[in-house]
């Protein structure tokens, strides 16, 4: 990977996310020689992806390019990798780019989408977890009220108006809050040759509350927000299929859509090459300790989603949010200075600062240790701390100036179609191509 030599051990970091830019931050100017790999050469805030999908801001408000993170670090490095194996006994990276020598290996890989093995719907359904993905939602629904203007099947056209959202958690709550948005403000005046009025948007739950892991108070208003907007929200029903027309479930309830955006769960991002000792089999995550490292290794760590740190007070481990990610990367820079120099780590202890969820326009749910809001105040607090978290000073203004712009015009003008998106056809469309 063309990375020169040094006299400081090398702390290699695969993934440049929440976790692993909090590292890389932490460890400037502290006598050790970083490189930090990711398949993009951007981190994004995975917060605000929904907004991209719905036209609200363009990708390039909520991405920031890595190299400008680390561009004044000394014997810092960046390459644009996707690494592929581990080999703990030669402690050495396999890329596509070629390999790499480490003295530490920080593992920050984040997580994927989890379709639960179920292969026919990871086929035809659209994730959200990147940016990529996003762009191609926000093209697959314009695309779709451009198609359903064309055709004069009544059934088509109405599957091609129906959404389905999978999961009611916070991505699944706030994307289905935008849908709702954009069929009462924006998509009427858009397309005035259509009766928008038959634009379904079903949020599918398995568990018997949205925001499960919120409080009830703020899962009981998320719901009344959400049927406020005319969203239809089904509780206690799994989704068993979707075969890129119809929707079946584990009740008697099925769906016609052209369009199923799957936020159902995630599950850890894992790199082949670690024992069989130290993985979390069906969540994919890494068993680590309370210094994250990673189980059987004294020089391989874990952070973020990707690491699963089991206590009394988690059994399951922590959120995978951005939060405990943010927080590990702090205190792991910290212990890997204090390693170098032969002092002992300092455990992990995480510090729960809350949780949110925006529902729309003056809208949005508020958990903090101690109190619980929702409404216009809540909605204030969301943007504040979405604001304060982004990256780069230009990209707070953008995110704020198109906020305030949407807000006083009703409007979200990221309606293009910069790259189509093109679904394989299914047998029951009458069509070639959505």
């Amino acid at each position: 990977m063309n990375i020169p030599r040094s006299s400081f051990p090398r702390i290699v970091i695969i993934g440049g996310g929440f976790a692993g830019i909090s590292l890389a931050k932490k460890l400037k100017n502290k006598n050790a020689q970083v490189v930090l790999l990711d398949k993009h050469n951007y981190h994004t805030f995975q917060p605000l992806l929904y907004q991209v999908a719905t036209g609200g801001l363009e990708a390039g408000s909520i991405a920031y390019p890595i190299r400008k993170v680390v561009q004044e670090y000394p014997d810092f490095y960046f390459r644009l990798a996707n690494v592929k194996e581990i080999d703990t006994e030669n402690k050495k990276v396999l890329a596509d780019i070629g390999d790499l020598y480490y003295d530490y290996l920080v593992i920050a890989t984040g997580s994927k989408t989890n379709y639960f093995g179920n292969k026919e719907i990871e086929s035809y359904s659209m994730a959200m977890k990147t940016i990529p993905q996003s762009l191609n939602i926000r093209s697959l629904i314009l695309e779709n009220f451009e198609q359903a203007l064309l055709t004069n099947d009544i059934n088509e056209r109405n599957a091609l108006m129906n959404f389905v959202i999978v999961g009611g958690g916070p991505t699944g709550v706030e994307l289905a809050g935008a849908l709702a948005e954009m069929k009462k403000a924006i998509l009427p005046k858009d397309y005035p040759d259509l009766d928008i009025r038959k634009m379904g948007i079903h949020l599918i739950q398995g568990s018997d509350r949205l925001l499960d892991a919120m409080s009830v108070q703020s899962s009981q208003k998320a719901e009344d927000f959400l049927h406020g907007l005319g969203v239809s929200i089904w509780k206690n029903v799994r989704v068993t299929n979707y075969d890129g027309r119809t929707v079946t479930t584990s009740s008697d309830l099925s769906f016609e859509t052209a369009t199923v955006i799957w936020a159902a769960g995630v599950k850890g991002a894992v790199i082949n090459g670690l024992k069989k000792e130290a993985l979390i089999e069906r969540a994919d995550r890494i068993k680590v300790n309370e210094f994250n490292q990673v189980l059987g290794y004294d020089n391989i760590f874990a952070i973020g989603d990707i690491a699963s740190m089991t206590s009394d007070k988690n059994p399951q481990g922590h959120p995978m949010m951005a939060q405990p990610a943010i927080q590990q990367g702090n205190l792991l820079a910290e212990n890997l200075i204090r390693k170098l120099k032969n002092k002992e780590m300092k455990p992990f202890e995480y510090n729960d600062k809350g949780s949110m969820a925006t529902i729309g326009r003056n809208k949005a749910v508020v958990d903090l240790p101690k109190w619980h809001f929702h409404g216009v105040f809540a909605w204030f607090v969301w943007m504040f701390v979405h604001l304060f978290s982004l990256i780069g000073f230009k990209n707070k203004a953008v995110v704020l100036m198109n906020w305030v712009y949407n807000y006083i015009k009703f409007d979200r003008e990221g309606r293009l179609i910069i790259r189509p998106y093109k679904k394989k056809n299914i047998q029951s469309f009458t069509t070639d191509e959505i």
